[in-house]
C-alpha cells in the first residue's frame, strides 16, 4: 500500500494533468457554447476524414486488380470498334456505289484479355505463355495482339493456359500491307533485334515512305484487316528483280509484354473448312502434316 501511495506521489503532476485534460474534454463536448461545439466538430471531422481517407486508399489499392481487368475488357471492345470504323472509312473512301463491305465479318470477332505468364525474346524460336486456355474458348491458330500490335498465334492450349508462337519466331508469318494501300506482303522475323521484322514479297514498284504504317491485310481468319503492326524504317534489301523487302519497327514492345488480347473468330472453322475443301487431296495431306508437326514442336 505504501508503494502505491509513493507511486502516486511521485507522479502526482501527471495525474493532475490527466484529470484536467479529461475535465476539459468533457466540458468542451458537453458545453452548449456554439463556438466550443464548432471547434470540437471541426477537429473531429478533420481526424475522421484523415482516417477514412487512409482506409479508402488501402481499400482502393486492393481493388486495383478487378478495376484493371474491367478496363482491359472495355479497352478490348473499343479496339474492335476502332478496327470496324477504320474498315468502314476505307470503304467510304473507295466511293463504291454498291458497297461490298461485310459487316458480319468484323462482328464475328471478339477480344479476350489475358495475362502473360512467361515470355522469351532472346531465343531463335520464341514463345509466350498466357493464362487463358481451352476452358475460356481458346483454340490453336487464334491471333494474339496487344496495345502496340501483333504478338503471335496460339499454338497449343491446356484447360487454363496456352502457348503462343511469338512474332519473334521464324515459324510464323503474318499477311500485312501498307496502310491505305493495296501493296501487301509477308511479315516475318528473321532473328536478331526483337524490335524489328521484315515485310517481304512486295512488288518492286511498291510506293512507300519511311514512317508509313504497316497493318494486317485481313487475308486470314486470325487477324482482321487494319490491326497496327508497326512502321516502315527503310528498305531492307532486294531479294530478286521483282521482290522488295522493307524493315519494319514493331509496335509491340516484347521486352515489356504483360497483357495481351486473343482474337476469337466465331467463323474461323467455317472459313478453314472452305479453304480445306478447295485444296487438292495431296495438298490437304501436306497441310495437315505441316499443322501437326508445328503444333507438336516442343
Amino acid at each position: 500500500m505504501k508503494n502505491l501511495i509513493d507511486f502516486f506521489l511521485r507522479h502526482s503532476a501527471w495525474a493532475v494533468f490527466l484529470l484536467y485534460a479529461v475535465l476539459s474534454v468533457v466540458m468542451l463536448v458537453g458545453s452548449r457554447n456554439p463556438y466550443q461545439q464548432s471547434v470540437w466538430l471541426t477537429s473531429a471531422n478533420a481526424v475522421s476524414s484523415t482516417v477514412y481517407g487512409a482506409l479508402g486508399y488501402v481499400t482502393g489499392y486492393f481493388n486495383l486488380h478487378s478495376i484493371n481487368a474491367d478496363l482491359e475488357q472495355r479497352n478490348a471492345t473499343l479496339e474492335m470498334e476502332l478496327v470496324d470504323l477504320r474498315s468502314q472509312l476505307r470503304q467510304l473512301r473507295l466511293q463504291l456505289p454498291d458497297s461490298t463491305f461485310d459487316q458480319q465479318a468484323l462482328a464475328s470477332y471478339r477480344l479476350l484479355p489475358a495475362l502473360v505468364i512467361s515470355n522469351s525474346i532472346a531465343q531463335t524460336h520464341n514463345h509466350v505463355t498466357i493464362d487463358r486456355g481451352s476452358a475460356d474458348g481458346l483454340q490453336p491458330q487464334m491471333g494474339v495482339v496487344d496495345r502496340g500490335g501483333v504478338v503471335g498465334v496460339v499454338e497449343v492450349t491446356s484447360a487454363h493456359a496456352a502457348r503462343v508462337i511469338s512474332l519473334l519466331n521464324p515459324d510464323i508469318s503474318v499477311s500485312c500491307k501498307l496502310k491505305d494501300s493495296d501493296y501487301f506482303g509477308r511479315l516475318i522475323w528473321e532473328g536478331g533485334d526483337p524490335r524489328f521484322a521484315t515485310l517481304d514479297q512486295l512488288p518492286k514498284h511498291t510506293v512507300y515512305e519511311v514512317g508509313d504504317t504497316v497493318v494486317t491485310s485481313g487475308f486470314s481468319d486470325m487477324f482482321p484487316e487494319g490491326i497496327r503492326v508497326g512502321v516502315v524504317t527503310g528498305k531492307a534489301h532486294e531479294v530478286s528483280a521483282g521482290d522488295v523487302q522493307l524493315q519494319v519497327k514493331l509496335g509491340t514492345d516484347f521486352s515489356r509484354l504483360s497483357e495481351v488480347r486473343v482474337i476469337v473468330n466465331s467463323r474461323s472453322a467455317e472459313l478453314r473448312s472452305l479453304n480445306s475443301d478447295s485444296l487438292p487431296n495431296n495438298d490437304k495431306k501436306r497441310q495437315a502434316d505441316a499443322n501437326s508437326s508445328k503444333l507438336s514442336r516442343p
